[in-house]
């Protein structure tokens, strides 16, 4: 399991990510001073480590602190940051040309993230799983007050009876019963191999930008400027079917890597709109594997599914420039492979289930009934409200 996810659980979101933020900064300020390339290798190992700490948090910090309708337009908003820092990579990377004082333009604004230790909040969810009440209702009553909304002073937080069981039932499962009963092995293995090949062809198209035979900047910005729309998109797809939108943006961009193979080199501009397809089509599908993924895996397995998906997906990262090798031997063999695995992918999509609008399974048990034990109006969001002092709910 990614072990960001075990630090998350134990630390707390907002201590990864002051931390992670800080090591980036920190190591990236270093690289541009590197004096060889094998310090400077270590340096941005230590960088990327820090990547998924950090954007994994923020991204559960954000949709923590966001009501129920509007998590899926918080992770998305989310996710278009991401969007705008690779533009402006290229903007920056236009301008300056030496890989030194580039590596220290891009880190070293790291630094002003300093203040963010007396902005960033703590999750509530977090602190209530750990049983740190009192901190939890002191940020609920700030954020109340802060929107305008203030709470009456002897309100107590409640918590709905579906997390409170899953939070005493969690420590019971490991790893391995993501793949110990039939049907949870099945969509536990689809899903691994679907966050595997999402970030294999991601960073493959976004690694090798040079291959499509226009400059390599405009291609790194046309390349940014297409995950705007691609996550946008996902907006008005995901409500109607998480099984359809993921077949669809992820057999399109594997059809478009495909496609690009029998393209001439003469005509460059239409390699590069047939990558750019295909970069939508990924960048759509990788956002709602996320999603998707924490819908299908039920609650006592939740964070260990998450956990071993990303994992996976730190694979295929790794796997995707290492591809580019294979052009001693075939010039169209690293475009074949990224436009195939995707092609499988959306083939065993629609093996999983469908889970647009339907409750969350809480047990293992439910996954392989094919059923759900609660009410997803009720149970999928965590309510703060005035609860009877003699009420039975447990916090």
């Amino acid at each position: 399991m990614n072990p960001v996810n075990a630090k998350e659980n134990q630390y707390g979101r907002r201590i990864i990510i002051l931390i992670g933020l800080a090591v980036q900064a920190t190591f990236g300020v270093g690289a541009a001073f590197a004096p060889n390339f094998y310090v400077y290798v270590l340096l941005r190992f230590v960088v990327g480590t820090t990547i998924s700490a950090v954007i994994m948090n923020v991204f559960v910090l954000g949709t923590e602190w966001t009501g129920r309708k509007q998590r899926m337009l918080a992770g998305i908003i989310t996710d278009y940051f991401f969007g705008f820092g690779y533009i402006l990579l290229a903007g920056v990377a236009y301008f300056i040309r030496d890989w030194r004082k580039l590596q220290l333009a891009i880190s070293a604004p790291g630094f002003l993230f300093i203040f963010y230790i007396w902005v960033l909040p703590k999750s509530a969810r977090w602190l209530m799983a750990k049983q740190r009440k009192t901190e939890a209702m002191d940020l609920i009553r700030k954020a109340a007050i802060a929107n305008g909304r203030p709470l009456a002073a002897d309100f107590e937080l409640c918590q709905e009876h579906k997390d409170l069981k899953n939070e005493a039932e969690e420590n019971k499962y490991s790893v391995i019963d993501l793949v110990r009963t039939p049907k949870m092995r099945k969509q536990s293995l689809i899903l691994f191999y679907l966050w595997f090949v999402n970030v294999l062809v991601y960073y493959g198209l976004s690694l090798n930008i040079s291959d499509f035979g226009i400059n390599i900047y405009l291609t790194q910005l046309i390349f940014g400027l297409v995950e705007m729309p691609a996550r946008t998109i996902t907006l008005f797809t995901l409500n109607r079917s998480r099984r359809i939108s993921m077949f669809s943006f992820i057999a399109v961009g594997g059809l478009a890597c495909l496609l690009t193979i029998f393209i001439p080199d003469e005509l460059s501009v239409l390699r590069t709109v047939l990558a750019m397809i295909g970069k939508f089509g990924i960048t759509a599908s990788l956002s709602i594997v996320y999603v998707y993924s924490a819908e299908i895996f039920p609650t006592v397995v939740r964070q260990n599914g998450i956990g071993m998906s990303s994992m996976c997906a730190r694979a295929g990262g790794v796997i995707a420039p290492v591809i580019y090798l294979l052009r001693s031997y075939s010039k169209e063999a690293p475009m074949v492979i990224f436009g195939l695995c995707p092609l499988l992918g959306a083939g065993l999509s629609l093996l999983l289930p469908e889970t647009a609008n339907k409750p969350l399974p809480d047990t293992i048990q439910d996954v392989e009934q094919g059923m759900n034990s609660v009410d997803t109006e009720k149970m999928q969001e965590v309510h703060f409200q005035p609860c009877p002092r003699n009420s039975d709910v447990i916090i």
